[in-house]
C-alpha cells in the first residue's frame, strides 16, 4: 500500500494487540517495518521482531495518558474491549468498562497527546436510525453504539483525528474457537456433530486478512479524518449456509443438528455499503467465503493435531 511506504520505522498502537485481530494486525505493521506498540491486560514477552508490548488496563485513564505520552504514536488502533455479544445482564458493567469506557479514555488520551489519526472499531449489531426508536440487540452493541458516538463527537468537538471501521462478520484462522465456524470445524474434527440454533440470521462474511488491508488503509489514506466505513463484501449469507459450507469443504458425511439450541434474540440484519468505503478507502474484499473457509479449516486441522487449536 502505496501510503505505507512513509511510515518506515514510524510508531504504531494497537490496543488489543494479542486478540484475533490485533495479532495478525500487529504482524502485518512488523512487516511493513513499523515500530509496533502493542497493549494487553496480561503480561506478554517482547520478543525480537514482535510488538513493543505494554501491561495496562484501558479503563484507567491514568494508565491511558501514561501509554499515549510515553510512545506518542502517530497511529492508534482501538481493538482492546470485550467481544461476548449474549444479552446477559452479566456483562452490561464489563462491557461498560472494556468497551465504553475504555474507548473515552483512548480518545481523551490521543487528544491530549495529538495523536497522528485513531481508528476505532464499530461493530454491525450496532443499531441504526429510522422511524422506530433504535434499540441495542445486546451489552456488546449498546458499547459499542455508545464508543462510536464518542468517536464522532471527539472528531466534531475537539477536532480529534478520528476513523472508524465497521467490521461485519469475521472469520479467519486464530479465532477464539467459541465461535460460530471455529466451532464448527473443531466438533468436525474431532468426530462430532455440533449442535446448533436454527442459524438463519443473515450476516455479510469477511475474511480476516482482508479486514487487516482495510486496517491500513483507514490508518493512511489521507483526508478521510471523521469518516465510518462499512468493512464486508456488500453480500449477506446465513450462518446455516456458512455452516453447510464448511461441511461440504470437509467432507462430512452427516448433516448439521440445526435447532437443537436455543436461537439469541434477534440481531439486526445489515448489509456492508461497499461502495462509499471503496470510494474513500479504494479497498474491498478480495479473499472469497470458500477460500476464507479453506484456509480456516487447514489452520484449525494443523493446529488441533499440535494440540494449538
Amino acid at each position: 500500500m502505496a501510503h505505507l511506504e512513509r511510515w518506515f520505522g514510524e510508531r504504531i498502537l494497537v490496543t488489543g494487540g494479542s486478540g484475533f485481530l490485533g495479532s495478525r494486525l500487529c504482524r502485518r505493521l512488523l512487516d511493513l517495518g513499523v515500530e509496533v506498540h502493542a497493549t494487553s491486560r496480561v503480561a506478554r514477552r517482547t520478543e525480537p521482531g514482535g510488538p513493543i508490548w505494554w501491561q495496562l488496563d484501558l479503563a484507567d485513564i491514568n494508565s491511558a495518558r501514561r501509554l499515549l505520552t510515553d510512545v506518542r504514536p502517530k497511529v492508534v488502533y482501538h481493538l482492546a474491549g470485550s467481544a461476548g455479544a449474549k444479552p446477559d445482564l452479566a456483562l452490561v458493567l464489563p462491557t461498560l468498562e472494556g468497551l465504553v469506557i475504555s474507548a473515552v479514555n483512548v480518545l481523551v488520551a490521543g487528544t491530549e497527546a495529538g495523536c497522528g489519526r485513531i481508528v476505532m472499531t464499530g461493530s454491525l449489531t450496532e443499531p441504526i436510525g429510522g422511524m422506530i426508536p433504535p434499540i441495542p440487540s445486546s451489552p456488546y452493541a449498546a458499547g459499542k453504539w455508545a464508543s462510536t458516538a464518542y468517536t464522532r463527537m471527539f472528531h466534531l468537538l475537539y477536532q480529534t483525528p478520528t476513523v472508524i471501521l465497521t467490521p461485519f462478520m469475521t472469520f479467519g484462522p486464530g479465532q477464539d474457537r467459541g465461535k460460530i465456524i471455529p466451532s464448527v470445524i473443531l466438533s468436525l474434527l474431532r468426530g462430532e456433530s455440533p449442535k446448533l440454533s436454527s442459524c438463519l440470521w443473515e450476516v455479510d462474511w469477511v475474511f480476516v486478512d482482508d479486514l487487516v488491508e482495510a486496517f491500513l488503509a483507514a490508518a493512511s489514506v489521507p483526508q478521510i479524518e471523521g469518516g465510518c466505513f462499512d468493512v464486508g463484501t456488500g453480500t449477506n449469507q446465513t450462518v446455516r449456509s456458512v455452516v453447510e459450507r464448511i461441511f461440504l469443504l470437509m467432507e462430512e458425511p452427516t448433516k448439521p443438528l440445526f435447532g437443537m439450541v436455543p436461537d439469541r434474540p434477534s440481531e439486526p440484519v445489515r448489509r456492508a455499503d461497499t461502495i462509499h468505503t471503496y470510494e474513500l478507502l479504494k479497498w474491498r474484499a478480495q479473499i472469497s467465503l470458500d477460500e476464507g473457509l479453506r484456509r480456516t479449516i487447514a489452520w484449525y486441522t494443523t493446529h488441533a493435531a499440535t494440540g494449538l487449536a
